[in-house]
């Protein structure tokens, strides 16, 4: 069944603390150990993903860096997952991207609540109380060869307080 794991980008420091300009933001030390965790789970999965693809923002780019590097491949970086996106062309192009191959997109807050919007106009249940926190990844699925919106939806909730990854399995804090 095609999918896609679409992540939202993992803890990043406070926006309006930060000297730079917002794209430059990177994650926090909890953000980067989420992203190891975010990278665990997505690469042991039954359907792993061939292709990685992450918003120009370092926050997003950091976040999947990981989960690239398990699975051997680069990041193709798209503004169509940028803070900011068009929701609906986002929508669009990760049903496009992952109808024929699994894919991991990484994204910001605000498209990942209109792309649960449009699931949700589609007929997707998404839950009593859809969730989206950082570090959080919702895996869309479609039916076998099918050419329309997805028909499952599933949330996998961030890792609670986590301590780093190590060779012997993780560690929480």
């Amino acid at each position: 069944m095609p999918r896609a794991y679409l992540v939202r980008h993992a803890k990043a420091g406070d926006r309006y603390k930060f000297p730079g300009p917002d794209r430059d933001r990177p994650l926090t030390p909890a953000g980067r150990s989420q992203a190891e965790h975010i990278a665990l789970r997505i690469a042991e999965a039954d359907d792993a993903p061939v292709r990685v693809l992450s918003s120009p923002a370092v926050r997003c780019v950091q976040t999947v860096e990981p989960l690239a590097a398990k699975l051997g491949v680069g990041i193709e970086v798209v503004d169509w997952l940028d803070e900011g996106a068009d929701v609906e062309d986002a929508y669009r192009l990760i049903g496009i991207g992952s109808r024929e191959e699994t894919i991991a997109a990484c994204t910001h807050g605000d498209v990942m609540w209109g792309v649960l919007e449009c699931l949700a106009r589609g007929g997707v249940d998404l839950g009593e109380r859809p969730d989206a926190a950082k570090g959080g990844t919702w895996v869309l699925e479609w039916p076998d060869g099918a050419t329309s919106d997805p028909s499952k939806a599933t949330y996998l909730a961030p890792p609670p307080k986590i301590g780093p990854v190590s060779a012997g399995g993780d560690r929480r804090t």
